[in-house]
């Protein structure tokens, strides 16, 4: 697994398909808006003090569309992107 380093969140891309008449609809091509949190990194210091990341492990967020890094591992798909860069949690 791949942990992250300071204000970086790693989010599980959960894959979008559709079964129609028994045929499998693959996800589109277009990057996703809203993952899963499956790591979150230790925050960044400011001023001396370490400022901790919003979000935890579990959450569902909304982020900003192109300011990933993708990471594969085996067929799982990873985004890595920075805490500024996150939107809103859905809950």
């Amino acid at each position: 697994m791949i942990k992250p380093l300071r204000d970086y969140v790693l989010l599980e891309v959960e894959p979008k398909e559709k079964v129609v008449g028994g045929f499998i609809i693959p996800e589109s091509k277009e990057k996703p808006s809203t993952a899963k949190v499956v790591a979150v990194g230790p925050g960044k210091e400011v001023d001396g003090k370490l400022v901790s990341i919003p979000v935890k492990v579990g959450d569902k967020v909304v982020f900003k569309e192109y300011s990933t890094t993708e990471y594969k591992d085996g067929d799982k798909k990873y985004l890595l992107i920075k805490a500024e860069d996150l939107l809103a949690i859905v809950e």
